[in-house]
Order: structure tokens, then C-alpha cells, then sequence
């Protein structure tokens, strides 16, 4: 009797080690159950837009350079100057110049004196031809000395005249002698901010060949540019009037809104990549961006506002072993999960900016949860946001 119930228990022990160890085998090399991500369908802006890269520049910029060469004698301007129009910025030293407006003045005053002493012979030269003249008619004196008296007086009126253009001509010297030694004062000729200073006291600066740049005067820096180089397949979509948004570095946090004023037509050429200047317009109330700036820039091409919209991968979300359905142009379809259930449902699609895709229509409501990827694992549990995936099991 005994005996056979010691049997007995050795079987039911063998038997329940079975199942445990087949359990566990189940357990450890069943199939996951399948975990799908989700976004809710959301309304708001798609938008398709330009990428670009470029600088930021002051919309007015003004080079200011020399006329004369000579040593740069003093500087009144340096960065960051507020200055004025007629304001002086530098000196260059003026004496070469001073010496020739004084060699000039002292040739005009010669020119004037000589003048003066050709109209007095003049006055005498005439007197002299009306005297000749009456004693010939008084048979007082002969032909001969009434031509030469004549002949002496004409000499003399031409001499004036010579005299005159002399003068004249010594006067445009020294006017011109007088302008390259006012052109040692290098003054701003707008209002603006000095960005750029070339120079320094002392050194010196040839204008023989071409006009050394010696300050760069940005005119207003409240009002900023953007030029942007845009690759000719995308200059299609780059119109003037398109708003645009761009960052820099500098504030990697924030967007500045601009608007494309003007698209240029020349053509720029770096390793035969062309591309296009757009030149994105600014308004930089608080001096932030500065010259020089790097800036990626991002004009809208197409945009439709307030529709209702799917993320993008969505799109592209069909669940192992279904077939893709067949749809014509603009027919798509999504996946939404119903009950713990995937339901497709046919969409049709508008503007796709690659991260949201503008729905038309199609039975989508607000919050529908689409299925935008299949994983394994279990939902986290955590709260998410509206346009945070969502892991469904």
C-alpha cells in the first residue's frame, strides 16, 4: 500500500514538473503581442518650405574711402561709432596738399597782376590808335603810323583776353588744389553706425590705383537683411512677398519672422552649383542680430492653415501581412487604432510638408490615435502629449 502511493506521488511530482518546465518554455518563447505608436489627428498649419543658408547684413551699407593718398594723421571714428552726416572720421596729413593750393594761389595772383598791367597798356594803346588815327585824317601823320598805332592797340586787346583765360584757368587749379585738400578730411556722408574700421593712425594709404575702403558705415542696423543662397531647382517657390523665417547661432532658440523682398536674377556660381540670391528683409528693434551673422533660413512655399492633419508617417504605416490598397492620385489610407482594433480607413491627401499631412477628407475626427510605426513592448504608462506618439498594445 504503501509503496503505491509512494508511486503515486512520484508520478503526480513528474507531472507537475512537466507543466511547470512547459510553461516556462511557453512563457519565455511565446510571440510579443504587438505594440503600435500613435499620434492623434491634430488641426493646425502645413506648411512646404525652402531651406537656405546665408549671412545677415545691414540693408544699407556704405563704403567710405579716400580720394588722395598720404598718411592717415588722426581718427575721430572707431567700431560701434554714431555718426553723422559731415562728421569727421579721419585726417590725412594735409600739408603736401597745402603746399600746392599755396603754389596755385601765388600762380593766380601773378595771373591777376598781369592783368591788371595788359588792361592799363590797353587803355594807353587805345588813346595812342585815336591819336594816330586823327592826325592821319588831319594829314598830320602818316598811314603807317596810324596801322602801327592801330596794330599795337588790337595786340594789346588780345593780350587782355589772354590774360582773362589765364586767369581763369589759375582759378579751376586752384579750385582743384583746393578739393584734394579738402578730400583729407574723410567725413561720413550718411548717418549710421561704423561696422568696419581698415585703418589706423599713421599708416599710409594710396588711392593711385583704386579707392582704399577705410570705414564700413551701416545707415540704420534696426533694419537687417538676410541673403540667402537658394539652389535653382527651389528658386521656383521663392517669390517676392513669401514670408520666411531663419536663426542663427547666436539665439539657436528663437525665430525671426521676415518676408522675401526681392529675388535676384544673377546667378551664383561655386563649383558649378548655381545658386540664387533671395534677400530676406528684417526688422531687429533690439540690435540683436549683427553683421555677419550665419543664418538658416526657411521660406514658406506653400502653406495651408487650419486644416485638419495626420503626421506624415502616418502615411507611409501599413501593419505586416496587409496589402497596399491600390489608391489613384492623392488617395491614401491610414491605420487608426478603434477598441484595441486597426481600422484602415481611405484619406485623401493635400499638402505634405513631410512632417504633417493635410487630410481633405476621409472618416478622420479630431483625436482619432493613427498608427504611424509597429513595435514590440508594452505601453509606458506615462501621460503624452498631443503630439507625442502614443504606444498601444
Amino acid at each position: 500500500m504503501i509503496k503505491r502511493l509512494t508511486w503515486r506521488l512520484a508520478a503526480a511530482l513528474v507531472v507537475a514538473a512537466v507543466i511547470v518546465v512547459g510553461g516556462v518554455y511557453w512563457f519565455m518563447h511565446r510571440a510579443p503581442a504587438a505594440a503600435y505608436a500613435t499620434a492623434p489627428v491634430t488641426r493646425g498649419d502645413v506648411t512646404t518650405t525652402i531651406t537656405a543658408s546665408g549671412s545677415v547684413n545691414p540693408v544699407v551699407t556704405v563704403q567710405v574711402g579716400t580720394y588722395v593718398s598720404g598718411t592717415i594723421q588722426a581718427l575721430s571714428c572707431d567700431y560701434n561709432t554714431r555718426v553723422h552726416k559731415g562728421q569727421l572720421c579721419a585726417k590725412i596729413d594735409p600739408q603736401p596738399y597745402q603746399v600746392v593750393v599755396d603754389e596755385d594761389q601765388a600762380d593766380l595772383a601773378a595771373a591777376k597782376a598781369q592783368l591788371v598791367k595788359d588792361q592799363a597798356n590797353l587803355v594807353y594803346t587805345k588813346l595812342a590808335s585815336d591819336r594816330a588815327a586823327l592826325l592821319f585824317k588831319q594829314d598830320s601823320g602818316s598811314r603807317d603810323a596810324a596801322d602801327a598805332a592801330l596794330d599795337a592797340y588790337n595786340q594789346a586787346k588780345a593780350q587782355v583776353g589772354l590774360d582773362t583765360a589765364q586767369v581763369v584757368q589759375k582759378t579751376a587749379v586752384l579750385h582743384a588744389a583746393q578739393i584734394n585738400l579738402n578730400y583729407t578730411n574723410i567725413v561720413s556722408p550718411v548717418n549710421g553706425t561704423v561696422v568696419s574700421r581698415n585703418v589706423t593712425a599713421g599708416q599710409t594709404v594710396a588711392a593711385s590705383l583704386q579707392t582704399p575702403t577705410l570705414f564700413l558705415i551701416a545707415t540704420d542696423l534696426t533694419k537687417m537683411q538676410v541673403d540667402t543662397n537658394v539652389s535653382e531647382s527651389d528658386i521656383p517657390g521663392a517669390v517676392e512677398g513669401a514670408g520666411a523665417s531663419f536663426t542663427v547661432d547666436a539665439f539657436p532658440d528663437q525665430t525671426f519672422q521676415g518676408v522675401v523682398a526681392q529675388v535676384r536674377q544673377a546667378p551664383i556660381s561655386v563649383q558649378n552649383v548655381i545658386t540664387y540670391d533671395a534677400v530676406i528683409t528684417v526688422a531687429n528693434p533690439k540690435l540683436l542680430l549683427k553683421p555677419g551673422m550665419t543664418a538658416t533660413a526657411r521660406i514658406i512655399k506653400t502653406q495651408a492653415r487650419n486644416v485638419i492633419r495626420v503626421p506624415s508617417q502616418a502615411l507611409r504605416f501599413t501593419p505586416a501581412g496587409a496589402p497596399k490598397s491600390a489608391a489613384g492620385k492623392g488617395q491614401r489610407s491610414v491605420w487608426v487604432l478603434r477598441a484595441g482594433k486597426l481600422a484602415q480607413v481611405p484619406v485623401s491627401v493635400g499638402l505634405n510638408d513631410e512632417t504633417y499631412a493635410e487630410i481633405k477628407s476621409g472618416a478622420l475626427q479630431l483625436g482619432d490615435q493613427v498608427v504611424i510605426s509597429q513595435g514590440g513592448g508594452g505601453a509606458s504608462g506615462k501621460p503624452q502629449s498631443a503630439t507625442t506618439p502614443s504606444l498601444h498594445v
